[in-house]
C-alpha cells in the first residue's frame, strides 16, 4: 500500500519553516523544522482520529529533510511525500 502526504508551506524565515501536512487540504496538522538544529516539532496534530497524525508527521518530516539536505534548503510552497 502506498502513502501520500500533502505539505503546504505556511511560514518561512532564516531559522524555521512551518508546513501544514495531511492526507488532503481539509485534514491537516502542522509541523515546524528548525533549519539550524535540524529538529522537527509537531505543532498541531491532525484533528481527525481516523488519520494517525504521527504517521503523517513522520512522512512530512522525511520530505522536509530531503528539502533541507538534498535540495539545498529550498522549501517549495507545495510539496508531497509519496511512496
Amino acid at each position: 500500500m502506498g502513502s501520500y502526504v500533502l505539505l503546504l508551506k505556511e511560514y518561512e524565515d532564516n531559522e524555521t519553516v512551518v508546513y501544514r501536512f495531511g492526507p488532503n487540504e481539509n485534514i491537516m496538522g502542522k509541523i515546524e523544522l528548525n533549519k539550524f538544529t535540524r529538529k522537527f516539532f509537531e505543532l498541531e496534530v491532525i484533528p481527525d482520529n481516523n488519520f494517525p497524525s504521527r504517521f503523517y508527521c513522520d512522512r512530512a518530516a522525511q520530505r522536509l529533510a530531503v528539502c533541507l539536505v538534498k535540495k539545498g534548503g529550498v522549501f517549495p510552497d507545495r510539496t508531497a511525500f509519496e511512496s
